[in-house]
């Protein structure tokens, strides 16, 4: 069955082609793949800065896309125009990124405040800023004490999941971090910072 991708002005031929592309994509032809990317990207960027209304965030979900797509490409089965099916395709990526930067932030706010609990704050910019101060203590720490605090608040994995991915005990994992916060503790509460 051929398809009329979303642009209503395409023509059978163009349709045709598209339909002949993916065929060769889901066969496993690479350079098929590449064309795919490159005839789709600025269209995946396009709603992808749409969705999220910054630059950066737009390039990290058409990159994701992009990556996805190699799998999700066989789920196609051309009943539904391409374009529209990858459009579906960017935006569950989108929201997946943007629920993913919400937790993100909700988590770091939320280590900030247990490490500063008796510091009020008095603005967001002041959030912000205390966030980057934190982000930034943090990369000061001994490399594997570091390492865990970005597992455990920065991934949002559990101390165990951390544990396995730093193949250490899970008591190590929970030694790093009340080591952290001891450490972060000393040094966002002193004037110069660093």
């Amino acid at each position: 069955m051929v398809t009329r991708i979303l642009d209503t002005s395409g023509s059978m031929d163009e349709t045709a082609a598209v339909s002949t592309l993916v065929a060769r994509v889901q066969g496993g032809d690479r350079a098929a793949f590449g064309s795919l990317i490159e005839q789709n990207y600025d269209f995946i960027h396009r709603i992808a800065w749409r969705w999220s209304g910054n630059r950066n965030d737009a390039e990290d979900i058409a990159q994701d896309v992009c990556i996805k797509l190699g799998s999700a490409i066989w789920n196609w089965r051309g009943q539904g125009a391409l374009r529209t099916w990858l459009y579906q395709l960017t935006l569950n990526v989108a929201r997946d990124h943007l629920r993913k930067h919400a937790r993100d932030k909700r988590k770091a706010e939320a280590y900030h405040r247990e490490l500063l609990n008796d510091d009020p704050v008095s603005s967001a910019s002041d959030v912000d800023a205390d966030i980057s101060a934190l982000w930034a203590g943090v990369k000061t720490l001994p490399d594997k004490t570091a390492d865990a605090v970005l597992l455990v608040y920065g991934e949002g994995l559990n101390h165990a999941q951390a544990a396995e991915v730093l193949d250490c005990a899970e008591a190590t994992i929970s030694w790093h971090i009340h080591d952290a916060k001891k450490r972060l503790k000393r040094i966002l509460r002193t004037p110069e910072g660093f």
